[in-house]
Parts: structure tokens; sequence; C-alpha cells
């Protein structure tokens, strides 16, 4: 039985864990408290506590065949390695496919151009340097124990209950303006897409570029939900005067177009949202001002 082990349900592995639940798997999920496994539990999955301080209880690793690490890394890169390298490498014959979810941040500034997963990886934050160490630590164990990994670099996530036309309505959307910003962004239900069609025809050892069609300036997003919800476009704010959180400006320090056509040619992914407008507009329906 396919049994699928998530290190943190966030937001993408949720879009996952929903889908392979429906289709009978086992799934089981972690969360750094005992009331985030409660709630694990609550919906029918096994739920465990791990926070990166200890080991996974005994016999949490028993069955699982399919593996996704979302743990945020540390300064000494991924927490589940941490813990549990030495169980990796021992069962490694027990698992089916175990994937790591990363960043785009880990290829750095590149003024707009275009990057490939054959790119070099030149992270210009402290959060790409992480997952650059993380991507790093889980790759050798596919060298040195042939632990069947890969590697999904997300771009700026957004889906239900987390996308630009909610910021609109409440009033805190802002066109902040940089000369030369390219973002390259991702439906969450492609995530998923793009991890049920590594599932089914597992390459170990390969990254692969999460994004969709349409890398643009974040200010044409916010024009277009706009448009969207008949609500007037939010005015120009400069880079240099925006009231950004350090998250939010710290996305700012990469500009580049990401390309994706590892996972359409490789995986075969066939996009349900290929751009922006297509997944605003069906997140639009039934919002009104």
């Amino acid at each position: 039985m396919n049994h699928i082990l998530f290190f943190g349900l966030g937001f993408s592995a949720r879009a996952l864990a929903e889908r392979l639940a429906q289709q009978g798997w086992t799934v089981s999920a972690t969360s750094r408290s005992e009331a985030g496994a409660a709630a694990i539990r609550a919906r029918g999955y096994r739920g465990f506590v791990f926070d990166g301080s200890k080991p996974l209880p005994d016999g949490a690793l028993e069955g699982v065949t399919h593996v996704v690490d979302s743990a945020p890394p540390g300064d000494d890169g991924d927490p589940v390695l941490r813990q549990h390298a030495s169980d990796f490498a021992r069962r490694a014959r027990q698992f089916n496919w175990v994937a790591y979810l990363s960043t785009t941040g880990v290829y750095g500034d590149h003024g707009g151009g275009l990057v490939t997963e054959d790119t070099p990886l030149t992270p210009n934050t402290e959060r790409g340097h992480k997952r650059l160490l993380a991507e790093t630590q889980w790759l050798d164990q596919w060298r040195g124990n042939g632990l069947p990994v890969m590697i999904f670099r997300l771009a700026g996530i957004y889906g239900p209950g987390r996308n630009q036309l909610l910021s609109l309505l409440d009033g805190t959307a802002k066109r902040v303006i940089k000369e030369g910003q390219i973002f390259s962004r991702i439906h969450v239900a492609d995530i998923a897409n793009t991890l049920e069609a590594s599932i089914a025809h597992p390459h170990p050892g390969r990254a692969y570029n999460v994004c969709d069609d349409a890398a643009c300036p974040p200010q044409d997003v916010v024009e277009h939900g706009a448009k969207l919800l008949g609500l007037p476009v939010p005015p120009d704010v400069p880079f240099e005067e925006a009231s950004l959180s350090p998250m939010a400006r710290s996305f700012y320090a990469d500009s580049k177009r990401v390309s994706n056509d590892r996972i359409v040619q490789e995986l075969g992914v066939k996009l349900s949202y290929p751009t922006y407008r297509e997944g605003l507009a069906e997140l639009a329906k039934g919002l009104r001002r």
C-alpha cells in the first residue's frame, strides 16, 4: 500500500495530501506542536510532532513508501536529515520516491534573465543559502545511499486563501515598482500536479523548476487582479519607499524568469493554470467587493 509521510503539512503539502488521501493512500504528516498534530489526526491522517529537536517516535517510518519534506532549513541545513539521515540511509530501498521542496531562490539574481535547472546555483539571500545546503544534503543521500530523491524548486506560490485578490479586497495591495523586476509564480494546484506526475515517473537525482508560463513584473498581477474585481488599480509605489516586511522585501532581491520546460517535457505536466490570468480568474469566482 502507498503510504506518504509529509514533514510539514503546509499550504503546498496539503494540496497533494488531500488528493492522495482521496485515492486511498495512507497519509502521515508532522507538525511542530501537539495541537498541530492533533489537527492533522482530525483530518484522518496519522499525525506526529516534529520540530527538528528530536527524532520522530519509533515506528513512524514503518511502511512509508513516499516522503515530502517542506520543513524550513536551519543554519546547519535540513532538520529532517539532522535527526533521520541514518534512518534514510539504512532504509533507502524502502522508499519509492522522496521529494524535497526547495525554492527558485537558490538561483540568486539574474537581472530578469532566464534560468533553467542547469543554471549555476548562486543564491544571494540567507534563505536561498539555507535551501541550497538542504538540497545538497538530500542529494548526498541519493548519491551515497541510492535514496530516490528529487528536488522541486518552487516559484512564488498562490491559491485559495493566499492570493493577490484578497489583499486587493482588504485594501492592502500595492503596486510596488522596481525597475527590471521579474517574478515567476505557481498555483498550488499545479504544485500538486507536478508532484503527482513525478510520483508516476520518478527520476532520482533530478531537480525541477515548478512555475507557470508567465513570469512578469509583480505590479502586472496586481493590476490584472484589480480589473478582475472591478476595483481601482492601486497607485504605484517605488520600491525604495514601499513599506514591506523583511520577508516580502527579500523576494525583491532576485529578478529572473524561470523555465518550466523540464516538468512539461520530462514529466508531462499540463498546468491547470498556465498563467496568473487563469489562476486569478478562477479564484475571483464568488468574490465580491
